[in-house]
């Protein structure tokens, strides 16, 4: 692997942004093409991001086989991760994809199956998992300072208007925000789910067309129980978008808003009908390397291209973040509760 690793970008619409604008690929890889279905908006991103010597295309294999690069960032629509991520790992590259994984389970499995044949790494871009607060939180918990988890619940209220395809999504809000929460929830808990029962519906004077709110309870491994409840069109009192969550073990319990802004309150003394609490402060401190979002993510991945080791959002491990989604899904149309399958 060279020192810095060359790398395609596929989809290039506003997401592609986020990525393009990092550190990481600004110093620590070297774009060399750009692939989008409308061939003016991979121009329009080398032009934004100085990139005039990348190969510009709208078909992706041209471009993997005329450039021969070493990784493929895939930016495109949830409903081509599949298609993107096969081609990529079939030339021998490396992936790193937008969340969700892919649009349906059937698929995800395809991909698993195609990075297992092409010993390529093959990670998904959970960016709300690389910010300091979800760290500290994380590093507290190791501590045990609330001794065992047992608990969880996070609340999501946006009132997001973002026009174009979401507002005629069907399952809006589980299929394309629930993925970061649920998958939050996975590393603050440390389990996995084992079972859901889901209750979605769209409520009056949503400007969405199906599902903006949503309400799931989560069996997880261990015996933790993980509740979600969110909105994308709750207008006032928003939540921020890394949710409100309350987080309960043995000896205590946190509250979290999502920043910086957390409560810890913890068990002091035996007696009383109320036990007697005492609030604890989170150290601040917490590993850098997962920080910045989308940046934190990147850094990771181009880390394991050129010196070993496997991301932390690797497939095998985040398409159990992806069956917590399908799985709510089917629940929410079966009306029961159901396994949640890989």
């Amino acid at each position: 692997m060279p020192k810095k690793p060359r790398v395609v970008l596929a989809g290039c619409g506003g997401i592609s942004g986020a990525w393009l604008g990092t550190d990481p690929v600004k110093k620590q890889v070297e774009i060399v093409g750009l692939v989008d279905i409308h061939e003016a908006a991979a121009v329009q991103k080398a032009e934004r991001f100085d990139l005039p010597d990348a190969t510009i295309g709208t078909d992706l294999a041209a471009v993997l086989k005329k450039v021969q690069p070493d990784a493929v960032f895939d930016c495109s629509l949830p409903e081509t991760h599949c298609e993107v991520t096969v081609t990529a790992l079939r030339h021998g590259c490396h992936v790193l994809g937008e969340k969700p994984m892919t649009d349906t389970m059937p698929n995800a499995r395809k991909m698993l199956r195609a990075a297992e044949k092409a010993g390529k790494i093959y990670a998904v871009m959970q960016n709300r998992r690389y910010l300091a607060g979800i760290r500290r939180l994380r590093r507290f918990l190791d501590s045990g300072a609330i001794g065992k988890v047992t608990t969880v619940q996070s609340n999501f209220f946006i009132g997001a208007h973002f026009g174009g395809f979401r507002d005629d999504m069907q399952h809006v809000l589980l299929l394309d925000m629930a993925i970061h929460t649920f998958d939050q929830a996975r590393l603050i808990t440390g389990q996995d789910a084992e079972a859901v029962y889901c209750h979605e519906w769209n409520p009056a004077g949503s400007w969405y067309r199906h599902g903006a709110s949503a309400v799931a309870l989560f069996e997880m491994t261990d015996n933790v129980v993980y509740t979600y409840q969110g909105s994308w069109c709750s207008e006032g009192c928003n939540t921020t978008w890394e949710c409100n969550w309350h987080i309960i073990g043995e000896k205590g319990s946190i509250v979290w808003g999502g920043g910086d802004d957390f409560k810890c309150e913890v068990v002091q003394g035996k007696t009383g009908l109320i036990r007697k609490q005492r609030e604890r402060q989170l150290p601040k401190a917490c590993p850098k390397r997962y920080t910045k979002g989308h940046a934190g993510c990147i850094a990771e991945f181009v880390s394991c291209l050129r010196n070993g080791g496997t991301p932390e959002t690797v497939c095998t491990d985040n398409v159990k973040s992806l069956a917590m989604v399908h799985s709510a899904v089917r629940s929410a149309n079966q009306k029961r509760r159901v396994a949640v399958t890989l």
